[in-house]
């Protein structure tokens, strides 16, 4: 293996880490690493297995928002209960590393479910707000991990 190589594997690494625990862009770091390998090898196999990466890459991003974006419609919780768990877990990033995005969104949608259907309803939509917020970062993890699986494809045959 190329240093090159290497260093394109410890990005793609990173980057996966930052799909799991988001302080990195870890889409477009594994998008970034697998694009720079590409130009750095060349060649219609590197290049087309690098679309390949990207495209899977892109089709998660579109997913992730898709999948759980129909889920909170049907459980009817209203954007504004899910902007304000997005500020208080943006807030929460802050006051407590990492865990505190999770913290913070959660009860956010709890604390405006709770203002607007009671706190026994808030319960049952916050989980499902959870439950969405989960699924869009598994389906973004299953997107990293396969590009991350294609690049490396991509090394062997090249």
């Amino acid at each position: 293996m190329s240093t090159l190589e290497i260093l394109v594997a410890l990005a793609i690494a990173v980057g996966i880490v930052g799909v799991v625990l988001p302080i990195l862009p870890g889409t477009l770091l594994i998008a970034a690493a697998v694009v720079v390998w590409a130009a750095q090898v060349g060649g219609t196999t590197a290049w087309i297995l690098t679309g390949l990466a990207l495209l899977l890459l892109v089709a998660g991003g579109i997913v992730k928002y898709l999948l759980p974006g129909r889920n909170l419609k049907r459980s009817g919780i209203p954007n504004e209960s899910l902007l304000i768990g997005a500020v208080l877990g943006i807030v929460g990033f802050f006051v407590i590393p990492v865990i505190g995005i999770v913290i913070g969104f959660a009860g956010g949608i709890y604390l405006a479910e709770a203002k607007r259907v009671g706190p026994a309803e808030a319960k049952v939509t916050t989980w499902a707000a959870v439950k969405a917020a989960g699924l869009s970062m598994l389906i973004e993890f299953v997107a990293a991990v396969l590009a991350a699986a294609t690049w490396a494809t991509a090394v062997v045959i090249t």
